[in-house]
């Protein structure tokens, strides 16, 4: 993964009018300054390798305006989303969730079920 931190941190400098944004994500402390030691002083945000740990940094990197989800609500969006997973697989014919159109319905399913908990 080095090679694409250091494409998303080249194309964020080399953006004249844009502001482009880039977080780093890591599952434990000081390994980053240890294998890419050209970013030492980012802030990154550590995950400890868990779902819950994830879902605890995508809530400090993408503070919203509106309201957003808690770590609990967003565990059950998960839930959600490997529970009807085979079935969009298999629906799409796909065995990957990253092609895009099982990628879009996963997306729509975790739409629904973060307005569902959100209202």
């Amino acid at each position: 993964m080095p090679f694409e931190l250091g494409l998303s941190v080249a194309l964020e400098k080399r953006a004249k009018n844009e502001k482009r944004g880039w977080f780093v994500c890591e599952a434990r402390s000081y390994r980053l300054a240890k294998s890419l030691s050209d970013l030492n002083g980012t802030d990154s945000f550590i995950h400890d390798g868990t779902v819950e740990g994830v879902f605890r940094e995508l809530s400090n990197m993408f503070r919203l305006p509106r309201k957003q989800p808690t770590v609990q609500q967003m565990r059950l969006i998960y839930r959600k989303l490997r529970k009807n997973m085979p079935t969009v697989l298999r629906e799409a014919g796909s065995k990957t969730p990253y092609s895009a159109r099982v990628f879009r319905e996963l997306c729509v399913i975790a739409s629904e079920a973060a307005e569902e908990l959100l209202l």
